[in-house]
Formats: C-alpha cells, structure tokens, sequence
C-alpha cells in the first residue's frame, strides 16, 4: 500500500517514521523550496517524548536536546506565581521533556527516513478521490496517484479545504515574537521553562542547548497586528519586565526574529473522507499557551500508524484514529484559548487576583492536571 504525505514538517516526518516502521511505501510533499533553519525552538513535553521513545528516537532528542525539569509562570519580574514540578511525572511515564532547536529536531526526523522519496516546492493544489485511492495535483502542473493521502499540510491545509466544507480559523487577537540567542543565563534557568506574564503581554524561555534559548513574546492587539506593532522595539515593549528579559532580547539577531499572529483551528466534525485523513495543525491547530501543538502532532502521527497497519480497513483505521485522539485533541484546544486568555488581562485587579489565586492552587493539583495531558491512552 502506497500512502503520500502531504506536508514535511515535525507531524508529517513524524508520520512518516511511523509508518516506514511498520512496513508502508512512503513519500512525502513538500511546499517549500528547501528545507530552512528554523529560527524557532520546541519543548517536546511527556507525552511526545513517549511517542519518541516508542519509535527508538528518544536518545537522540536527549543528547542534542536540553532537559526540562519544571515549568515555572511568574509575574514581570520573575516572582513566581505557580510552578509545576515534572519529576514525579516523569518517574510515572519513564519519559523526560527536552527543549530543543526545532532545525536540529527536523535533522534527526530527516535522517530516520533514508530511502523515502521527499519532494520538495511542491504546494498542492488539487485532489480527487477513486474507488482506488486518490489522484492530486501540484501548482507546477504535476500529478501523482496513490491508495491513501495524508495531510499533514498546517493550519492553513489545502487538503482539509479539499474534503471538509466551512472550517473555520480563530482569530487569539494576540501576536507572538520567536527567536533564538546565544546567551548564558543564571543556572538556576537552564533546567526550567519560565513565562512571564504582564499585562497584555507576556514573555518566554527556555535552554535548548548548552549554548543557546529560545524565547518567545506576545502582545495583545486589536485590529491589525501588522501596523499596531509595525518596527515595534521589543526591549520597549518588555522594558518593565526582568533585567534578564531585555538582556535576552538585545543579543537577539533582529533578522531571525519570527513574527506571526496566533490562531487556532475551530473543532471539526471530521478528520478524514473516504481515502483522505488530516493530522496534526491539519486536522487540530491549537494556540501554543500549553506548548502543546506538536507535541499533539507527534501522538496522532504515531496513532494514525498504529490505526493502518492494525485495520486492513481504511476508513475503519481512520475512525479509529479519531475515536483515540480527538477528545484530547479537542481538549487541548479548548484549555489552550482558556489559559491564552487568562494570561493577556489588562486590568491590574484582574491580574492581582488570578495571579494570587494561581499562588494558592495545590501544588499537587498543577501537577495533575499536566499528568492526564502526558498520559497516552493507546
């Protein structure tokens, strides 16, 4: 059985490991011309470290990685509002959570798939499906045909516009900055992931390397984004935050900063039609406040695999899928915008009392509710 994916990013690499496994002919389709640095970082949590486990890549993200063992939300100045200790969960799910540069992450997928045809600068443009399979066209005129398709294609998915009427895409009304440096920060940082939230705004990092953090920054914004915050000096913007945080900022090569507003994808009804099944931001795109969204990527990627070689009947082994992962899926994304929310009040007595009510949370309780996201029901 030949299955195509569409889309080359952590979901479809992921997929396609999974699948290579389990003995399917492979390829995969590209939009982009070559594969670029990401200027980008990504906190593999629990659950996908499992995943990684499962599939015998776990050692590697944990050589090239950096561990993380807590993560902290403070206020402004680094004060601490809650923190969620991951010792006892990774004791629970014999698995860690290790930050990491998303370039190095898509090397390590790469190199897994040796001998698997990976075409790139090939946006699709168009698919039908047959009794056989499906046929599926690109922008520069190519066509191809195979037995199932796979979109792995992003929040913006040309192959869930193709098989799934009136989706639509959730506007957060916040914009987030991304980049990475080459700083040295207190030790007492380097095994933590911190985010500090002020008001309407908040800021992130964590250590990806012996060498270099990630970060991230949001603001909240209300019509256009793009003139709102058009040349905004970050170090302004974050001038009343921690010391550290501008010291971050400044080393930053302005250059590699990434700049995009944040958006999730309203549930649907369906992940698949017929001979078609959607993964990843495809099928579930949720905002990042549970650095969550490829983490819930990697868990259908291995699922979906698991669905096809276990189901000789397709549209059994998507039901499947879906039957497994969208609850939690769903979950996420909701619990996502929540916490998106929650982390942007503007006002000042607002953001006393959440942050005072956060204080009083049972320790034990943050730590539960982070348990049943790392826990795999499959």
């Amino acid at each position: 059985m030949k299955i195509s994916i569409i889309g080359a990013g952590i979901g479809g690499l992921t997929t396609a490991i999974a699948l290579k496994q389990k003995g399917f002919e492979i390829e995969i389709f590209e939009a982009s011309k070559e594969f670029k640095k990401a200027g980008s970082g990504i906190n593999l949590a629990i659950n996908a470290m499992q995943v990684y486990k499962r599939l015998g890549i776990y050692e590697e993200i944990a050589s090239l990685g950096s561990y993380t063992n807590s993560l902290l939300i403070t206020d402004e100045k680094l004060n601490i509002i809650t923190k969620v200790n991951l010792v006892n969960a990774e004791l629970e799910f014999k698995a860690k959570t290790f930050a990491i540069h998303r370039t190095t992450l898509h090397s390590i997928l790469l190199n897994r798939l040796n001998g698997v045809k990976i075409h790139s600068n090939k946006k699709i443009k168009s698919l039908g499906q047959t009794n056989d399979g499906v046929n599926f066209t690109f922008e520069d005129g190519t066509s191809y045909a195979t037995n199932i398709l796979i979109g792995a294609d992003g929040i913006h998915s040309v192959v869930r516009k193709s098989i799934i009427n009136n989706t639509e895409l959730r506007i957060a009304k916040q914009v987030c900055w991304r980049g990475i440096v080459k700083i040295d920060i207190p030790k007492k940082y380097q095994t933590e992931l911190n985010e500090l939230w002020g008001k309407g705004k908040r800021f992130g990092f964590v250590h990806i390397n012996e060498n270099e953090v990630y970060w991230y920054a949001l603001a909240s914004y209300k019509t256009d984004y793009k003139k709102e915050f058009y040349n905004t000096n970050l170090e302004e913007l974050f001038s009343n935050f921690n010391p550290l945080i501008k010291r971050i900022i400044s080393k930053t090569e302005k250059s590699n900063i990434i700049l995009n507003k944040m958006m999730d994808l309203k549930p649907i009804s369906s992940w698949h039609y017929k001979n078609v099944c959607l993964i990843g931001d495809a099928s579930h795109a949720t905002t990042p406040n549970l650095g969550q969204g490829a983490c819930q990527a990697i868990e259908s990627a291995y699922v979906i695999a698991e669905c096809l070689s276990t189901e000789k009947n397709t549209q059994l082994a998507f039901q499947k899928l879906e039957k497994i992962r969208k609850r939690n899926a769903r979950k996420i994304v909701k619990t996502s915008w929540t916490v998106g929310k929650m982390a942007h009040l503007e006002n000042r007595f607002g953001i006393f009392l959440r942050n005072n009510i956060m204080r009083f949370i049972p320790k034990k309780l943050t730590e539960k509710q982070s348990t049943s996201i790392y826990k795999l029901n499959y």
